[in-house]
């Protein structure tokens, strides 16, 4: 290992080697600066899925921490926490220096059980981190594969099609049918004590929606409802929880849950009420979170992962993830 370059590995969120308050800033100074990779995101996600073999490998510089692989170990195979349910993964952290990608891959290789690989999912094709694994592998004796993920639409706030997407006759048509056909109200909610009290109501919504589709409800799962009050409890407190309730006639219409981080305000879980769906709430609700992010001086709307239409419809640009698969080269 390089001079003055060393790794530890973490007892846990709370190690006081780094903490919350340390993670954070670390973050800040990295590739991908997201907030599925804040000590809330990650450490509500590890709280509530029964997941084993976390592994939290800092590098330090002169004892000072640089960058964080927040990896957990299962079965041989290494992945990031937060896999599955996040939709941007990364290191934490500046690895724009190859020896630090080194040291954390082979720290944490070393301490996974019966080691096979690692699986890096959901990597934002514009971070570093791609290339430096490439190098990483050939150094570290590792064959590297990666494949492209799924389209991640996002709308620049600063741009004429901000503006324009405001004034689209979809979304003007559809408000104006609420508005003229009884009382409309938007509650756009940032506490733990307003948003707890919503999220069964959220959840039964969000189950009904998708109970006649091909795609049932991640909220059939009671972990995943854990998942999200853990969400709400710790990125409230964070102060990025971003919780909006459409009511009409004193009837919940659309839900969504989701955050406002670093400039970024994020689109990531929405429902409406099925039985609307003619007059289409969602979209109503898509422009009171456009309201809202503009607003609070968001520069950029970020529509999450997928395809659908309605995101391509609307966004400025549309970036990429990557998932990448480094395991032990075979030697003769």
């Amino acid at each position: 290992m390089s001079a003055g370059l060393t790794t530890c590995r973490l007892s846990g969120f709370d190690d006081p080697r780094l903490g919350r308050e340390g993670w954070n800033a670390l973050l800040r100074r990295g590739n991908s600066n997201t907030v599925f990779l804040t000590w809330e995101w990650q450490r509500a996600w590890w709280d509530s899925f029964e997941r084993s073999g976390l592994l939290l490998v800092m590098a330090l510089f002169d004892g000072k921490p640089v960058a964080l692989a927040p990896f957990f170990a299962e079965e041989g195979w290494i992945y990031f926490v937060g896999s599955g349910g996040s939709d941007y993964l990364d290191f934490v952290g500046d690895v724009s220096d190859g020896r630090v990608l080194d040291a954390l891959i082979a720290s944490a290789i070393q301490e996974a059980p019966a080691f096979c690989g690692l699986h890096l999912y959901h990597v934002p094709e514009q971070s570093e981190t791609g290339a430096r694994l490439r190098e990483s592998a050939d150094r570290l004796k590792l064959t590297l594969s990666n494949e492209i993920g799924m389209i991640a639409p996002i709308l620049s706030l600063n741009s004429a099609a901000a503006q324009a997407a405001l004034q689209k006759k979809s979304l003007v048509r559809h408000e104006k049918f609420f508005r003229r056909n009884g009382r409309m109200e938007v509650f756009n909610l940032r506490s733990a004590e307003e948003v707890v009290p919503r999220l069964d109501a959220f959840f039964s919504q969000h189950i009904q929606r998708w109970s006649e589709t091909p795609f049932l409800s991640l909220f059939r799962d009671d972990s995943q409802k854990r998942f999200y009050r853990e969400l709400t409890n710790r990125g409230a407190a964070a102060g990025w929880l971003r919780f909006t309730e459409l009511k009409w006639n004193d009837t919940s219409v659309a839900f969504h849950f989701g955050s406002s981080y670093a400039g970024t305000y994020l689109w990531y879980k929405p429902s409406f009420e099925i039985a609307l769906a003619r007059h289409s709430p969602g979209e109503v609700l898509l422009l009171q979170l456009l309201l809202a992010a503009l607003d609070e001086g968001a520069h950029t709307f970020d529509f999450g992962l997928g395809d659908e239409p309605f995101k391509t419809r609307f966004a400025t640009q549309t970036n990429r993830v990557r998932n990448f698969t480094l395991r032990p080269t075979a030697t003769e």
